[in-house]
């Protein structure tokens, strides 16, 4: 068993395709296909569904994957530790980063970043919050951006925003004319939430469960912009952060103050056993001194 197997064998249930994961490695479908059935064959089982449209991970292969993003993080980590031991003047960073986070702050980020250190080279992966505090304790990214709380004797937390949330309704919602609304006066409301994967599902089902009421869900999406749209086409309502709220320009909306104080807190976090490469370390000490 070669380590650049395990490699192939991620890209490829991290695309969910033999095809999308040749194309992302440069590597012909067939050659890659032979590798896996070659790891395949050393540990006599079969580690992958193959499908016409997806390649879906066996039981076995979703262990062999869990070890082999372990062992790829391991090898990552000792190339950054023996990079920074040369005073390399060029870095290379992987981010786990949420979608919406990466719509809402990051761009302006990432261009300041490049253009203050244009030698570091920032790989950015979009996740779920979940996926991400996941991948960064699994050793997949050095860094990772989520949602607070998170686990502190797990991770070190480097917080980075920290605002209120709001109350998105249809403009002739019977609660459309209020300034302060009370979570409890929603119980009858159906919502529109993030999905499960994300943080923010978890926090306003927690705080709705708080007020004495299980929230009913009629749609999950993983996109803000959708979310605003059906509360304008009057299908239920929704609770965003304020920089969201910032963003929705529709008469069809009204966004309104939640009498509790539902804060939605971000953080960069980093693993604690793990070593921080100085690309990493500087990417931290500049988003914590220019606040996003």
């Amino acid at each position: 068993m070669e380590l650049r197997q395990l490699k192939l064998f991620s890209e490829v249930a991290k695309h969910k395709s033999i095809t999308k994961a040749a194309e992302a490695m440069h590597l012909s479908q067939p050659a890659l296909s032979k590798s896996i059935m070659a790891l395949e064959e050393e540990l006599g089982m079969t580690l992958i569904i193959r499908t016409n449209k997806t390649s879906d991970l066996t039981d076995a292969g979703k262990v062999v994957l869990d070890y082999a993003q372990k062992m790829n993080g391991l090898l990552d980590e000792m190339k950054t530790t023996l990079n920074d031991m040369t005073n390399l003047t060029r870095g290379q960073i992987n981010i786990g980063l949420p979608p919406f986070i990466g719509s809402l702050f990051f761009p302006r980020v990432m261009a300041k970043f490049h253009h203050t250190y244009p030698n570091i080279e920032l790989n950015i992966t979009e996740y779920g919050g979940a996926r991400v505090v996941k991948s960064v304790e699994e050793g997949e990214f050095e860094l990772g951006v989520a949602v607070l709380p998170i686990d502190e004797q797990l991770f070190d937390i480097y917080p980075i925003v920290e605002e209120e949330m709001k109350l998105l309704v249809y403009k002739d919602h019977r609660l459309a004319k209020r300034k302060v609304v009370d979570i409890e006066e929603l119980k009858d409301e159906e919502f529109i939430f993030y999905h499960e994967e994300f943080a923010l599902n978890q926090i306003m089902r927690n705080h709705c469960i708080a007020a004495g009421f299980e929230p009913k869900i009629l749609f999950k999406s993983s996109q803000w912009d959708l979310m605003t749209e059906m509360v304008a086409a009057n299908l239920g309502i929704t609770i965003l952060p304020h920089s969201i709220c910032n963003r929705v320009f529709n008469s069809e909306i009204e966004v309104i103050d939640l009498k509790q104080k539902i804060l939605w807190r971000l953080a960069v976090l980093t693993k604690k056993t793990r070593y921080i490469s100085k690309a990493g370390r500087t990417f931290i000490d500049f988003i914590l001194k220019d606040p996003l």
